[in-house]
């Protein structure tokens, strides 16, 4: 499907007045449309650090994750997820959903369970939310007829797991409602904090990995509202922003010259690496 990407300008916020992007005809995207995109990963810190602010989705990770030790496992995994529910087939779907739930299973404690809905439904949450506001950096606004089918199909993100249908906030004003409160709420403890300043080093990931560390960190601490960064203890200066804000003046233009089959290389890799261990293995998790 064709989202015209290449005839659109990001907004940005600088000192200047900036061309406005025309927004998308109707129709023009929709969750699979942008989910392939490969600029979705320079917000993957952010989403992850978000999914952690919520008590139990932070404790379970630091207690049971093993993303410190094998962060490009991990990453693997997660972006499996994503696409297998987003890009993959019914039955592949099914199969990833089948072994998500078992690789739950031992992650519950007094004060967390990977189970829970309501955990679940803020990381699912989590996906929309920073989804959409990446794709709107790079490639501009989005029509509202678009955005309103986005945000429906993004419920795929809990609803495949164990969030019900009803659990969805009904409206995206809902669903601002619902974000603002958790925002506002959390409250970040010492062992998430702790074992954030590790993830943020890059754990034991490859020499090559570590390389993209620094970019990935600051991009993550960008893209945090102001209070999250507080409760997480990540220093931003008012430098830190004027670079953050360089960055997406003339990232986007760049990256939306590129051939979409090349932007999306993340999304056919880890589908083609999903199916071949499926085959191979019968598992992927």
């Amino acid at each position: 499907m064709t989202t015209h990407a290449e005839e659109r300008v990001p907004t940005v916020t600088t000192d200047e007045p900036v061309a406005t992007p025309a927004p998308l005809p109707a129709g023009s995207v929709e969750l699979a449309d942008f989910v392939g995109e490969s600029m979705l990963l320079l917000g993957a810190g952010a989403t992850v650090l978000l999914q952690l602010a919520s008590r139990g989705v932070g404790h379970g990770v630091a207690d049971h994750s093993t993303t410190l030790q094998r962060p490009l496992d991990r990453l693997r995994t997660t972006m499996t997820y994503v696409y297998a529910v987003t890009l993959g087939t019914p039955e592949e779907k099914k199969q990833i959903v089948r072994m998500v739930n078992k690789a739950h299973v031992p992650v519950r404690s007094e004060t967390y369970n990977a189970f829970d809905p309501e955990l679940q439904l803020w990381v699912a949450a989590t996906l929309y939310r920073n989804g959409v506001d990446m794709y709107r950096r790079m490639f501009g606004p989005v029509t509202d007829a678009d955005i309103e089918r986005i945000y429906r199909q993004s419920a795929v993100y809990g609803t495949a797991l164990q969030v019900e249908d009803d659990m969805w906030p009904k409206t995206r004003e809902e669903f601002d409602r619902y974000w603002d409160e958790m925002i506002a709420t959390f409250e970040v403890d010492r062992k998430v904090r702790s074992f954030t300043r590790d993830l943020l080093t890059g754990g034991d990931a490859p020499l090559p990995v570590r390389a993209l560390v620094p970019l990935q960190r600051f991009m993550t601490i960008g893209l945090l509202p102001q209070r999250m960064r507080d409760e997480f203890a990540l220093p931003w200066s008012p430098r830190d922003q004027r670079r953050f804000d360089l960055f997406w003046k003339v990232v986007p233009p760049i990256y939306r010259a590129v051939p979409r089959p090349i932007r999306q290389l993340s999304a056919t890799y880890y589908l083609n690496d999903m199916r071949r261990r499926m085959k191979a293995h019968g598992h992927v998790i």
